[in-house]
């Protein structure tokens, strides 16, 4: 009989992250895999972020720091807030965790209780259910739709929250579909927001900086301050200047009670995160606009080929992302669910890609174009073989 608790016989691992490991595993076989799996940026963190943690190794700088981050590194954070979204936070409100995700968890382990919910827009990141569920909460989903930009309209939020609603989670940009909010769509939910001050707001804007076709990130914190109150920003150093292996996230708490209640216990479980590797990120929050705007051009570039090459291929139907670094693909006409879909494709023509099920949509799959173009263009003649090969009148598909 197994001793494990039943909250940990719950959870379910992370598909994105089971899909990359047997891709790698792949290619270590010696096999030509072309992975569009993983959320991560394929550039290497820019030189400067580098030496900035090796001085800070070189000078001794590895021994514990305050449990919250270093006071540098949360000022840091507090300027950049000020900087780019005018808002005004004291590094007592900053918590600087081990990655993006980490700094999510501590926030639905100190807010939620047994038998709150939280509204999730899907499709989402396939995290956000698990660690409500994690912490005793139900998952109230607002379905939205491709034709609408994956956006959640005001009167889908309205008609979600109920008494029990604790927290609403937005992503902007989005993981899967790459959607990103206007001004003026977040303006239309805080309106429904501001009439339900029970409900706390979740703003994950880990892909703040990866915007494209000239639109502007916009916080939901900055567009009213009753709102702002209760809402939490979490963002980190993963995406923007491609740090993924550095695990460093924080979050912005306005409830200064709150952000020290999760200092406390983050203190009790991973202490505070790697000491240099803050060092790192105190130099990426400080010189590393330029080169977060490099790696957005060039991603750019690539939503746009690969978009219009996928959307020439028969039965595929993306959608446009607006910013982060995935195509979010309806796979409905290939008559295939997306666990099959993505198998098929991975042991037939050893592209890997995600299914969109853990997403919350099984007729979507989701690839990544944060890999080189040789790659991309690789993938594109590989699905265009298959498709081709599992639909003999292509030309009638043709849209």
């Amino acid at each position: 009989m197994s001793n494990l608790s039943k909250r940990v016989q719950s959870i379910t691992p992370s598909v994105t992250l089971g899909i990359e490991a047997k891709a790698k595993e792949l290619k270590a076989q010696g096999k030509d895999i072309i992975s569009l799996s993983a959320g991560e940026p394929d550039f290497d963190t820019p030189a400067f972020i580098q030496q900035a943690a090796i001085k800070a190794m070189q000078s001794g700088f590895t021994r514990y720091t305050a449990a919250a981050g270093t006071v540098e590194l949360r000022k840091a954070v507090c300027a950049k807030l000020e900087r780019d979204q005018g808002l005004k936070f004291a590094p007592d409100q900053i918590v600087v965790s081990c990655g993006a995700k980490h700094s999510l968890f501590n926030i639905f382990f100190a807010l939620l209780n047994e038998g709150d919910e939280v509204i999730i827009p899907s499709p989402f990141w396939l995290s956000y259910p698990e660690m409500a569920q994690m912490f005793g909460a139900k998952s109230v989903f607002i379905e939205t739709a491709q034709a609408s930009g994956f956006k959640v309209l005001p009167a889908a939020l309205e008609k979600a929250i109920t008494p029990k609603t604790k927290i609403f989670v937005i992503n902007s940009p989005s993981n899967p579909t790459g959607a990103v909010y206007s001004k003026e769509e977040l303006q239309a939910l805080v309106a429904v927001l501001k009439k339900h001050p029970h409900v706390t707001v979740v703003s994950d804007e880990i892909y703040e900086t990866l915007v494209y076709d000239g639109r502007k990130h916009y916080s939901i914190a900055q567009l009213d301050p009753e709102v702002g109150a209760r809402t939490i920003l979490v963002n980190g150093m993963s995406k923007s200047y491609a740090m993924t292996g550095w695990r460093l996230g924080y979050a912005a708490f306005p409830m200064k009670d709150a952000a020290k209640a999760v200092a406390g216990f983050q203190s009790h479980s991973t202490s505070n995160p790697t000491s240099f590797a803050q060092s790192g990120g105190l130099a990426a929050l400080e010189q590393g606009a330029a080169d977060a705007k490099a790696m957005c051009e060039v991603f750019e570039k690539r939503r746009t080929w690969f978009y219009e090459q996928i959307s020439r291929l028969p039965k595929l139907k993306p959608f446009r992302p607006e910013g982060a670094f995935y195509l979010f693909v309806d796979i409905a006409e290939t008559g295939m669910g997306s666990l099959k879909l993505s198998e098929a494709l991975l042991e037939e023509i050893a592209l890997a890609v995600v299914p969109g099920l853990p997403f919350g949509s099984d007729r979507h799959i989701r690839m990544s174009f944060a890999t080189s173009e040789k790659n991309l263009e690789k993938a594109v003649l590989r699905l265009a073989g298959w498709l081709n090969k599992h639909n003999p009148h292509p030309a009638s598909a043709q849209r």
